[in-house]
């Protein structure tokens, strides 16, 4: 049992910091489709080039689509089932503890840092943290994270008894409906903005409470207790799966983007949502492929893992500022070939991130900071 739970926590870290490594990869993409100076995708979206059109593709899409899902599975794969004898309130105090004072710690530094350089004013500022008890500063996007995060966390005590005693057909069951609700955006674009009940005064559809990132939990759960597949099998259905469903995330974005042209964003991006089948079915495969890494992980790998959600939360603070000035102010002409220009942008975040979280951690009560 021991060597499993290492193993286990092995492929886990390595995960971890894939994923937030792509995280940055997305946020520095974005900076060459965004319509205006922000650096950030707003409600319309503009690519320059076609090299800023593939290479967005690649990265963002063919790449980068995986990594919140990928946070979801391995919080689900680590959590679900609940220790034996813990209940609802030990479950919820032990997981908010770690992640509400550093959430809301970032919230705070999201609404006044930017004063110090003049990214923001004092107005916004304000606004930003009347905004606060209902939802993210409006210079903190990706904050948006943690709140699906909160949700599967409380729905976790919920559905674990049912986990517990769950064969593997009914789990197999479950993530089919799941899998059939991941078509809805789709449906949603091109074929009725109302499915199954839903309307004006009714948000909630026929598949509401088998759709979402539950889906991801059900997921995890049957990966790590059902699926006996030997390493060989897993690396080449997880090969197959992650190249499919990356190249099809790829082709439906440069497929809308044409050079030049302002489009809405959510019509460029109409096959990068988190729960569409092809980002579910590379997320399957990649999670597939570091299923099959026993060895434990490097020391490095281990400490990134452990500093890895205080870098998700303070990324954005110096991902801007690098990404401006590798750009240039011109996304067609940056400094850097766009191809190289991205990845640049997301390895510099990454390693301020890392030093800075490192730096942070050594100080008393880091952890109510950087978790």
């Amino acid at each position: 049992m021991n060597q499993k739970v290492e193993q286990r926590i092995s492929f886990v870290d390595w995960i971890r910091v894939t994923a937030c490594f792509l995280v940055m990869l997305v946020h520095a993409s974005e900076n060459f489709y965004a319509a205006d100076s922000s650096g950030l995708a707003g409600n319309m979206s503009k690519l320059a080039t076609e090299s800023n059109r593939f290479w967005v593709a690649f990265y963002d899409g063919g790449l980068g689509r995986i990594s919140v899902p990928l946070f979801m599975i391995i919080s689900a794969f680590l959590l679900v089932p609940m220790k034996p004898g813990m209940g609802m309130t030990d479950f919820y105090r032990r997981r908010f503890r770690r992640i509400l004072p550093p959430m809301v710690a970032f919230m705070l530094i999201y609404c006044f840092l930017p004063l110090a350089w003049g990214g923001m004013t004092w107005e916004t500022s304000v606004n930003d943290l009347c905004r606060l008890p209902w939802n993210f500063p409006s210079m903190a996007g990706h904050l948006w994270f943690m709140y699906p995060l909160i949700s599967l966390y409380l729905i976790i005590p919920v559905v674990s008894p049912w986990l517990e005693k769950a064969t593997a057909k009914e789990e197999k069951l479950f993530i089919g409906f799941f899998l059939f609700s991941t078509l809805m955006p789709w449906l949603h674009m091109f074929v009725s903005d109302e499915l199954w009940g839903e309307c004006f005064w009714n948000g909630f559809h026929g598949l509401w409470y088998c759709s979402g990132y539950l889906g991801y939990l059900v997921l995890a759960h049957y990966i790590r207790y059902h699926l006996k597949w030997s390493d060989s099998r897993r690396t080449a259905v997880g090969l197959c799966c992650f190249i499919i469903g990356g190249a099809f995330t790829a082709w439906s974005f440069w497929l809308k983007g044409v050079p030049g042209v302002a489009i809405e964003t959510p019509m460029l991006e109409w096959s990068w949502e988190f729960c569409t089948p092809n980002v579910v079915l590379a997320t399957y495969g990649a999670f597939l492929l570091f299923s099959t890494i026993h060895r434990p992980a490097p020391r490095i790998i281990t400490s990134l893992a452990k500093l890895s959600f205080g870098m998700y939360l303070m990324h954005l603070l110096f991902l801007a500022p690098i990404a401006g000035y590798i750009i240039n102010g011109n996304v067609a002409e940056p400094v850097l070939p766009v191809w190289l220009a991205i990845p640049v942008i997301a390895i510099l975040t990454f390693l301020c991130c890392a030093l800075t979280t490192k730096l942070l951690s050594l100080l008393p009560g880091s952890k109510w900071i950087i978790g």
